[in-house]
């Protein structure tokens, strides 16, 4: 009785079946003579035994969730440009509750959230300026401040794991520009960072460090990647490779400059690489390919920095930076799993055993 009712109970948390029907169900059952006592191993040693990609996240489950999602797209997109900003905000609400709280329709939650998010940064920048290069504390923070409130309260509504990895993200980024007034006022120096960029570095590769560990704790605590802390991770790995590459890229360029990508002396491309490659490990360790997905852009950009260098023409460094990227990623997506196994043998047991696992393809 006492696994059955929690099988229901981890049912009910996931959305599969309401409260009150896992509630009826129990009774229902446990007169039937149902039983789980030998069954629920079997079914786990099974599955651990099939299992060949640890990392699939649960945004598409049909093809009915895309054509949804087209129609939610279109409809906002008109909504968007014939309406007033505010009449957007009732059709994100109602198509939710339609879509989400009802349906539970997963891709269509995601674009609803996006949308949501978007909505918001048009919000904060009617009422407050967009954050710039040139670091103002105080509408730096008025801006941020609205992206925790309303995701937060978004996710607390609909349960969609992109609006609570979003509203870390944006919370975490409240929390930086916090930081940066703060140590902008006890200095008394109106253009303190731009004075000290490297200090400016180091604050922005803490705070991407804090968010990197935020999502560490999710992919922790879902081992096998069974639940809904598993798409929370994802969404948060995503967001924190992209935020270590552009602090590493800002602790080494000390022009202030944020905005020139390209625009990289000999020295800093090589380490740009190299961070890069390093991040594909750790996305190889905790077998997460969206951390190492979000950060071959800046591969990219690096490896032309390289070659914009020489004496290659346009044409040449372009073309051989796109084949350099492709190959990189058909290497290490071909052979991902032969590689996971080579890296977690060379691990400790005691971190290996908290890692989700690498084992062979199920043979059919």
């Amino acid at each position: 009785m006492t696994e059955l009712r929690s099988i229901l109970d981890e049912a009910a948390h996931q959305g599969l079946i309401s409260p009150d029907a896992g509630g009826r169900l129990l009774p229902f059952l446990a007169e039937r003579g149902v039983t789980v006592i030998e069954a629920r191993p079997v079914i786990a040693a099974q599955e651990e035994q099939a299992w060949s990609d640890t990392e699939t996240p649960r945004f598409v489950r049909g093809f009915h969730d895309v054509l949804i999602t087209i129609g939610v797209v279109v409809a906002l997109g008109g909504l968007w440009g014939l309406a007033a900003l505010y009449a957007v905000l009732p059709a994100i609400i109602v198509l939710s509750e339609i879509l989400v709280r009802w349906q539970r329709l997963a891709l269509p939650a995601v674009s609803l959230t996006i949308a949501l998010f978007c909505w918001t940064f048009l919000l904060m920048s009617f009422f407050f300026k967009p954050i710039t290069p040139a670091f103002n504390g105080a509408e730096a923070t008025q801006f941020v401040a609205g992206f925790p409130i309303i995701l937060g309260a978004y996710y607390v509504r609909y349960r969609v794991p992109l609006a609570l990895a979003l509203c870390i993200m944006s919370a975490l980024a409240f929390v930086l520009t916090l930081l940066l007034r703060l140590m902008q006022w006890a200095s008394g120096d109106p253009q303190f960072f731009a004075n000290h960029p490297v200090l400016l570095a180091v604050v922005c590769l803490v705070c991407a460090l804090g968010l990197f560990a935020t999502a560490l704790y999710f992919d922790l605590g879902d081992r096998m990647r069974r639940t809904t802390r598993s798409d929370i991770a994802f969404w948060l790995h995503l967001g924190a490779a992209p935020a270590l590459l552009f602090s590493v890229r800002l602790l080494i360029s000390f022009d202030g400059n944020l905005l020139d990508v390209a625009q990289t002396v000999s020295i800093k491309t090589p380490i740009i690489v190299i961070s890069v490659a390093v991040l594909m490990l750790i996305g190889l360790v905790i077998d997460r390919r969206a951390f190492v997905t979000s950060g071959l852009l800046s591969l990219g950009f690096a490896i032309y920095g390289i070659f914009r260098q020489g004496s290659a023409t346009v044409d040449t460094y372009i073309f051989t930076t796109l084949i350099v990227v492709g190959v990189i990623v058909l290497v290490i997506g071909t052979g991902w799993m032969p590689l996971r196994r080579i890296v977690l043998r060379t691990l400790p047991a005691a971190i290996s055993q908290r890692l989700p696992p690498a084992v062979l393809e199920a043979t059919p």
